[in-house]
């Protein structure tokens, strides 16, 4: 049960149009490992500036593109803005696009491992309807026998103390 409340808890809080908020992304290659495992959840946030040493999320955020999560090796100014060199843990080889600061998502804050493959299930109709909806379902049965059991209890107990005025 606790996993079903942080996997909703983490879906709500990275889907609200909150200015600043966090964001969820899954790691879907092993070039941050071991820090990172594949399979991972980050949760990142966009701050201000970034520092040598901070494992950051960056690129583009599309159906067809997965951004990236390495660790800034290297910044420099170039026309007065921050661009970073960045390396995956795992990679022997610096990558060879560099980051412009406004391509930076967020610094990861927090990693969960494996996590990823359970919030990727629950993205699709499928995993929603087995981790979300069935059992919501079962919640609300089992609730509604509780109130059933509760209302037939009173009545008896109702109906008994009649029968006891009456005699």
């Amino acid at each position: 049960m606790f996993f079903i409340t942080v996997l909703a808890l983490l879906l709500v809080i990275s889907i609200l149009p909150i200015p600043g908020n966090i964001e969820t992304k899954i790691v879907l290659s092993g070039s941050m490992e071991p820090e990172i495992r594949t399979g991972s959840v980050v949760v990142i946030k966009k701050i201000d500036t970034y520092e040598i040493g901070d494992i950051v999320t960056f690129g583009e955020d599309t159906k067809e593109n997965v951004p990236t999560t390495h660790r800034i090796i290297e910044a420099r100014l170039q026309d007065g803005k921050p661009v970073y060199a960045t390396k995956g843990d795992a990679n022997e080889d610096v990558d060879t696009r560099e980051v412009r600061a406004e391509d930076v998502i967020g610094k990861v804050f927090l990693d969960i491992p494996f996590f990823g493959y359970a919030l990727a299930f629950a993205k699709k109709p499928m995993g929603f309807t087995l981790l979300i909806i069935i059992p919501a379902l079962i919640i609300m049965f089992d609730e509604g026998k509780k109130i059933y059991l509760e209302i037939r209890r009173m009545k008896k107990k109702k109906e008994e103390e009649e029968k006891a005025i009456v005699q």
